[in-house]
């Protein structure tokens, strides 16, 4: 999905107050705006895929890691570095954002360090990794998935983006999946 050189497939997402974006040498750098992201310009399916990636902080201390992901006919983000650079969960189930649902842990993230994501919806579950460690674990079939309020929808279908925070992006895939 990223060709470590552009920005090709992606587009800026149109956040207020957003910092610039850089692709080269295989890294893309979302900066320290307000939000910043980038959102994938290109068809993508509402469950039934499994996404991958590598995050880093390089300066800040807030989220670093943001998908905003597909789930059948909602959306959803999976937060990683919130709230002062420790919550990791998803926002939002049943209206409660990631530091308020059973799905919130925390979490301490090193600046610098490469971290290794996976993500993986089918029409049962919602299941999220890092580093090879599986840290959410949702039926999707038995919840409620929405978007904060705000700006979030204009990730949609799925976008990565930083908030506060200069974060590097690395080694985006998906691929799809089974149940």
């Amino acid at each position: 999905m990223f060709d470590g050189t552009s920005l090709k497939g992606w587009r800026e997402t149109p956040y207020i107050g957003r910092g610039s974006i850089e692709a080269s040498d295989g890294v893309m750098i979302l900066g320290a705006g307000r939000t910043t992201g980038v959102t994938w310009a290109g068809e993508f399916p509402r469950s039934g895929f499994e996404v991958r990636f590598e995050a880093t902080r390089l300066d800040g201390k807030d989220i670093f890691a943001g998908l905003t992901f597909p789930v059948g006919k909602s959306h959803c983000s999976w937060i990683c570095g919130g709230w002062d650079g420790e919550v990791v969960g998803l926002s939002n189930l049943e209206g409660n954002d990631a530091s308020e649902n059973d799905t919130s842990l925390l979490r301490n993230f090193e600046r610098g360090r490469w971290y290794a994501f996976r993500l993986s919806v089918t029409e049962e579950k919602v299941r999220g990794w890092i580093d090879n460690e599986l840290i959410i674990d949702v039926d999707s079939r038995m919840r409620e998935f929405s978007l904060p309020f705000g700006e979030a929808d204009l990730a949609a279908p799925l976008g990565f983006w930083s908030y506060r925070t200069r974060a590097g992006l690395r080694r985006i895939a998906w691929r799809p999946v089974g149940r």
